[in-house]
């Protein structure tokens, strides 16, 4: 019988791996950010045939509720086994999940739970006053539950819905990515969108080959993300390996963490090879033998070489998009991986891709170009997402001309290798998170302290990006740091923490367009040039070190 749902998977997973390990919380991850009086000392370990079990049982209990077939379901579980099981049970209503991040502001959630159209809220006990407060915040009518408490929910004053069969084009799940514009666009993605990034890491070969039944792969990175649901879980549910999920990224524990839980992969972001490598060294930071291989995208290119000869093991750099999914990224799988060139790889069988300048032209070799993706063969968007939820002007746009434009600057290399160069959209990444500078922007001006306000990335050796917000005063306050901790502790209110500026400079005027808007190009390379010079810069304030206080 054909799989149609991440749910069938785990089901024919469980049929060939029942007792083999599936799921692996070290007691610290579970212990991190919980409402016990008491740390947790013994980890969370489950079998196939156990998860399947629970996700059964949550089933029937989700099918008494009302629930039906293409409703949506928001869930904020963090990187712990309710969020494995609940998702599972969810898929196996043909309900879609729409993950949550603990991180958000209360506005930001309220955007969240209003744009999806969820018709019920799912969230750990000591979380629910924030999914509480955010459906208070619009007014929003929302049934909002804990995850044990599941069986007091009973949705009623449902209009009447034709019975849908669960496919392979039912939605999955819904995950929020900061795009070019203000708010977050809602990315559709199916059950096959999840099968084929699946497939893609199981049939993987040269560095990324997995051999099932076999595999332990350890990832701190976020379950409301692409990355950990449809890469890490799939890969493993489809080779019958065992995720090893942490709450986050501990830099002084990770290297005992790695060796106590046996991994035998890891997945990265481009801050942790950095932060790492910045750590004094000890006799135990070689993994050769144990570490086959690290997964991840956006190491610095200083730092790749480096740390591949202390620690004993490959990086091996990938391109991707939440819209792309697995299936369709660029990945440096084989020989030569040009270490420390930020190169991703060659172009894959399966996709297909161009290279354009700005006129809409393809670029020579070696010359830098906004990367155009599709599949190949009859159906050019198979396994991307399905479009941007309640946005079919931003789908068109993204697929002009029958191609994903992603947004990215690549140059392609005499011997056909690619290697990333920039970001053409307006994305500040950092340290894996999507922050679009109009978001912050317009929280910042809302400040009765700023005039004029344009927010862009500068580069940080650690974290990749960093936001800096480039401020022209309003009459009257006072030009000094103060000031600029005021600008950041009022946006603090609105904006997740990672949003936040981590430089401000006063400036007076902005590099503006005949329209009044920002040059982006331009206020860029002024912002690189005042922080990599920020002693001659009276006026720019380094205010990274109060992000997260």
């Amino acid at each position: 019988m054909a799989v149609l749902s991440v749910y069938q998977q785990l089901a024919d997973s469980a049929e060939q791996y029942a007792e083999r390990p599936f799921l692996h919380i070290p007691a610290s991850a579970l212990s991190a950010d919980s409402s016990l009086a008491e740390p947790i000392l013994q980890p969370f370990d489950s079998s196939y045939a156990d998860m399947l079990s629970v996700a059964n049982e949550l089933r029937e209990q989700y099918r008494d509720t009302g629930l039906r077939v293409g409703d949506r379901v928001a869930i904020l579980l963090q990187n712990k086994p309710e969020f494995f099981a609940h998702w599972f049970a969810l898929n196996g209503l043909g309900v879609c999940v729409v993950p949550v991040n603990s991180e958000l502001m209360i506005d930001e959630v309220s955007y969240l739970l209003e744009h999806s159209d969820v018709c019920l809220a799912v969230g750990l006990s000591h979380k629910l006053s924030l999914l509480e407060n955010a459906a208070a915040d619009t007014g929003l009518q929302l049934p909002i539950v804990s995850d044990t408490n599941i069986g007091s929910v009973q949705l009623t004053n449902r209009a009447a819905k034709e019975v849908e069969e669960v496919s392979l084009q039912t939605e999955c799940a819904i995950l929020y990515t900061s795009g070019s514009t203000g708010k977050p666009k809602g990315c559709l993605l199916s059950n096959e969108y999840f099968l084929t990034s699946g497939a893609w890491y199981r049939d993987a070969q040269g560095y990324c080959k997995l051999d099932k039944g076999v595999e332990r792969l350890a990832t701190p990175l976020p379950l409301v993300h692409m990355n950990a649901m449809a890469c890490s879980t799939m890969g493993m549910l489809m080779t019958g390996g065992c995720v090893i999920q942490l709450d986050r990224f501990h830099p002084k524990s990770w290297r005992q963490t790695i060796r106590e839980t046996e991994a035998t992969v890891v997945h990265y972001l481009g801050v942790m090879p950095a932060i790492l490598l910045n750590m004094p060294a000890q006799d135990g930071d070689n993994f050769k033998g144990q570490i086959k291989f690290g997964f991840g995208a956006g190491v610095n290119p200083v730092h790749h070489a480096p740390f591949e000869e202390r620690f004993g093991f490959p990086l091996i750099e990938s391109w991707g998009m939440t819209e792309t999914g697995c299936s369709n990224c660029i990945t440096a799988i084989v020989e030569p991986r040009h270490v420390g060139t930020s190169c991703i790889g060659k172009q894959p069988a399966g996709l297909e891709i161009k290279l354009l300048d700005e006129s809409g032209n393809e670029v020579a070799a070696g010359e830098p170009g906004e990367l155009l993706v599709r599949a190949k063969g009859d159906n050019p968007r198979k396994g991307f997402f399905s479009g941007y939820y309640k946005n079919q002007a931003a789908t068109d746009e993204a697929w002009q001309g029958g191609w994903l434009h992603t947004g990215d600057i690549l140059r392609q290399a005499e011997d056909s290798s690619l290697h990333f160069v920039d970001r053409l959209k307006n994305v500040i990444r950092r340290s894996g998170e999507n922050i679009s500078a109009l978001e912050v922007e317009a929280t910042l001006s809302l400040n009765p302290q700023t005039d004029q306000v344009a927010v862009t990335a500068v580069p940080d050796e650690i974290r990749g990006d960093e936001v800096i917000a480039c401020v022209i005063l309003a009459d009257g306050v006072k030009l000094e740091k103060q000031s600029a901790v005021q600008v950041l502790e009022q946006a603090r209110q609105s904006l997740a923490y990672y949003k936040l500026p981590g430089y401000v400079v006063f400036l007076e005027s902005l590099p503006l367009t005949a329209s009044n808007k920002p040059q982006r190009a331009e206020l860029k390379k002024l912002a690189r040039e005042i922080v990599a010079n920020i002693d001659s810069y009276a006026n720019c304030f380094d205010l990274r070190a109060l992000k997260k206080k």
